[in-house]
């Protein structure tokens, strides 16, 4: 089980051993006041067989969560493929809107190239790669990074 703030996830082999850390996690909450909302609760089945990868909801206690087969959870895009793939297209997205939201500063004919590097790696790498440490990239992956790294430099030294 991981927890941050508000956000826990949960993870178990089996739906029994689920349902019993959701009766734990329920009981504790409850001794300090919060209350599991089914309606923002979220089920994922994560299985090495595709076939066994349902998007069907799951009954834990009673209560049926919506069954899912992808969230973002602390920020990182969780999917059921395991695939790290959709996540640094998102994140190459983030840091797409990140560059365009500081273009002024990158099209400055004011501030230095080197200045301008350091805004990168200040504003925009830590947008894209913000938990990479934990990715299992493939060349693929990497490939894509680099193609992405390279535009923005190709832009800060065209100026």
């Amino acid at each position: 089980m991981c927890g941050y703030a508000d956000e826990i996830l949960a993870t178990a082999r089996s739906l029994p051993a689920l349902e019993a850390m959701c009766d734990e996690i329920g009981r504790e909450a409850g001794r300090v006041g919060l209350v599991i909302n089914p309606d923002k609760t979220k089920y994922m089945r994560f299985s090495a067989s595709p076939s066994r990868r349902s998007v069907k909801g799951a009954t834990v206690n009673g209560v049926t969560y919506e069954g899912v087969a992808e969230f973002i959870y602390l920020g990182t895009l969780i999917s059921n493929e395991n695939r790290v793939e959709k996540e640094t297209q998102r994140r190459i997205l983030a840091g797409n809107r990140t560059y365009f939201a500081t273009i002024s500063l990158f099209r400055s004919r004011l501030l230095r190239r080197a200045t301008k590097i350091i805004l990168d790696k200040a504003l925009i790498r830590p947008v894209v790669l913000c938990g990479a440490e934990a990715w299992t990239l493939t060349k693929k992956d990497e490939q894509t990074l680099l193609i992405f790294e390279r535009k923005i430099f190709r832009r800060i030294y065209m100026i």
